[in-house]
């Protein structure tokens, strides 16, 4: 039975963890970590989780639980986990961070996005990027696991196979995303009061998103050289769900079946990613709920560009549910051991 503490377990994404790792066979929960609701059961924070989670909070001391947790995850805002990580810690246990902590391997780019110092960079060139349908035999190994960000994890799983395959020109893409609010965290802010956010739709962080350079960077390797796109997050009046939709111009001669091809030959045999194939159009409400990502692409003859699509729960494929896949990975069991959810619908 794996033993798994959460810091920062009354967040959206903690929660989502919360409720994933209660009906993992193989995980138990040794340690809902919060810092601000130190001593309270965690039932009601949540009220979803009375007679199922009714430990108590405890403090986010990671020195603490590397003694108790053979898994720590850190569903914490950008700089916590770096502050905290040390060599005694990653020799105790492993740690798969949801923040942006180790995704960028170069850190004056993270510092220039994120606005902060970094408190451990000694760790980031041993960090996994944890996008587990690319990365999966270096996650396997790993002490440290670079969880994606949610907008990051769609666009990249959607474009991926067509960079890597060459198929199209990678320095023309263009990402047009959509989020429910949820992806926002649950600290109050008033962009995301109701009366901010019901009826409207609105883009945010034009040209400075924070995930541009995370999106940027593992393009890049897939493409075998640097290369910078356009990324624009959209918020939508919903609690969950991305929708990105990309847009880039095709190789010469590159026809429809080839890009099918490319997505088969590297997601056919994926459990979690769904292949729409030609002309199919991914909808959030098909994967509410679940660790799936479905991709769907259409040709344009008339302007010799592709538009992929690519839908996924940022809660769960975009945070929770990835970092659980993760922690299988980790500990040597399938990849969809407690993942197996049914979409939600309606």
């Amino acid at each position: 039975m794996i033993k798994a503490g959460i810091i920062g377990s009354t967040g959206y994404a903690g929660q989502e963890l919360v409720r994933l790792l209660l009906q993992h066979p193989d995980a138990r929960i040794v340690w809902y970590g919060s810092r601000s609701y130190i001593d309270q059961k965690y039932s009601d924070v949540y009220k979803n989780m009375f007679r199922l989670a009714d430990d108590r909070c405890l403090e986010e001391n990671m020195d603490s639980l590397c003694q108790e947790a053979d898994v720590i995850f850190t569903a914490t805002p950008q700089g916590l986990c770096a502050s905290l990580v040390n060599e005694k810690i990653l020799s105790s246990t492993k740690i798969i961070d949801l923040s942006a902590d180790f995704r960028i391997k170069d850190v004056k780019v993270y510092e220039q996005w994120y606005g902060i110092t970094h408190k451990s960079p000694q760790y980031i060139e041993e960090a996994v990027y944890g996008l587990c349908e690319i990365n999966r035999e270096k996650i396997r190994g790993a002490r440290l696991v670079a969880n994606p960000g949610c907008y990051t994890t769609c666009s990249i799983l959607t474009l991926y196979p067509l960079v890597k395959e060459k198929l199209v020109n990678p320095h023309s893409i263009i990402i047009d995303a959509k989020s429910g609010t949820s992806g926002a965290g649950r600290g109050a802010k008033v962009p995301n009061l109701f009366c901010e956010v019901n009826e409207n739709m609105k883009a945010y962080g034009v040209t400075t998103h924070r995930h541009t350079p995370e999106i940027e960077e593992q393009l890049g390797y897939a493409a075998g050289e640097p290369l910078a796109l356009n990324f624009t997050p959209h918020l939508v009046p919903m609690n969950r769900g991305i929708l990105a939709t990309a847009y880039a111009d095709l190789m010469p001669g590159v026809q429809e079946a080839d890009v099918q091809e490319a997505y088969e030959k590297h997601y056919g045999k994926e459990y979690f990613i769904r292949l729409l194939g030609a002309g199919g159009c991914p909808e959030t409400r098909w994967v509410e709920g679940s660790n799936f990502v479905d991709i769907g692409f259409r040709t344009d003859k008339r302007t010799n560009r592709i538009v992929a699509m690519g839908a996924i729960d940022n809660l769960v494929k975009g945070a929770a549910g990835q970092a659980v896949q993760n922690m299988n990975l980790l500990f040597g069991l399938p990849e969809q051991t407690g993942l197996q959810l049914v979409p939600l619908f309606p």
